[in-house]
């Protein structure tokens, strides 16, 4: 597998990818993230790419606080393989060379699976309460 940066020739790929993960949410426009991420440090936008085919994802972003880690996903036929992992590991460096002191991430508190997933990797659940405020209505 080839870690490299996300092109728009991966669009289609990646929303399949992501729905076969159901990481694509009611409220989520998968393609109006993308291109919102195109636009702020697409570089921080990754696939996992093995044999013309996207088998990983993972979005970072870095607002000069704390880095964030959104739309990790592999496909359920290449889980347990340590892809997650890399891929993961790759988004950490390029988080840490931009600055970023921490790496915050959310997950579903159903999810147990990723969170264990994230616990092997030395994330930990910290006591927050996570808000949102939808400024553009425009799922």
């Amino acid at each position: 597998m080839i870690i490299r940066p996300f092109t728009l020739a991966d669009t289609e790929q990646t929303i399949a990818l992501w729905r076969a993960c159901e990481l694509i949410a009611s409220h989520n426009d998968p393609l109006k993230d993308i291109e919102r991420k195109m636009k702020v440090d697409p570089d921080l936008f990754l696939v996992g790419d093995k044999d013309g085919q996207v088998v990983a994802t993972v979005m970072a972003g870095y607002e000069g606080h704390r880095g964030w880690i959104y739309y990790l996903a592999v496909s359920p036929q290449h889980q347990g393989q340590g892809i997650g992992k890399v891929i993961v590991l790759e988004a950490e460096k390029l988080l840490l060379a931009k600055g970023a002191p921490k790496i915050d991430l959310m997950v579903r508190s159903t999810n147990d699976k990723v969170i264990g997933f994230y616990q092997s990797l030395g994330y930990a659940a910290e006591a927050v309460t996570v808000m949102g405020k939808r400024l553009i209505n425009d799922r």
